[in-house]
């Protein structure tokens, strides 16, 4: 199952990169384009993660206490993921028309955010939720 998530995440990505630059280069900038690129964002990132916890369900390994809590909820934990990851992985050639790629020491600073901004929605929804952090046993 280990080698299938490249495969995974590069599909998720690949369209989500060809869905935001469709709207990007198809609708005039402003608040309109801006409502439908994170409407876009939130809406992919909930299906993509749905249809994953769909198709991993029947791999024979998994089990799930209550499936549909799973499928709703869990979707929307997981997509969390996604909302961050979506933009992140989007590249638009027109803010940078220089060519010039990103230091090894930029990739590590941007992947730590990145991993901080997820920690900390999911810390949200937690606390939004009332659910307490159990941390140990």
């Amino acid at each position: 199952m280990m080698f299938a998530t490249h495969f995974y995440f590069s599909t998720y990505h690949f369209f989500s990169n060809a869905m935001l630059r469709k709207i990007t280069t198809t609708f005039a900038p402003g608040m309109m384009r801006t409502l439908l690129f994170g409407a876009a964002i939130i809406k992919f990132a909930y299906f993509t993660a749905f249809m994953e916890t769909l198709t991993m369900s029947s791999y024979p390994h998994y089990s799930f206490e209550d499936r549909d809590m799973a499928y709703t909820d869990g979707s929307a934990f997981y997509g969390i993921y996604f909302i961050v990851s979506f933009p992140a992985f989007f590249f638009d050639p027109n803010v940078d028309s220089s060519g010039g790629g990103m230091t090894l020491w930029e990739v590590f600073m941007s992947s730590c955010g990145y991993g901080m901004i997820i920690m900390n929605l999911l810390d949200c929804v937690r606390l939004y939720l009332g659910i307490p952090l159990v941390v140990g046993a």
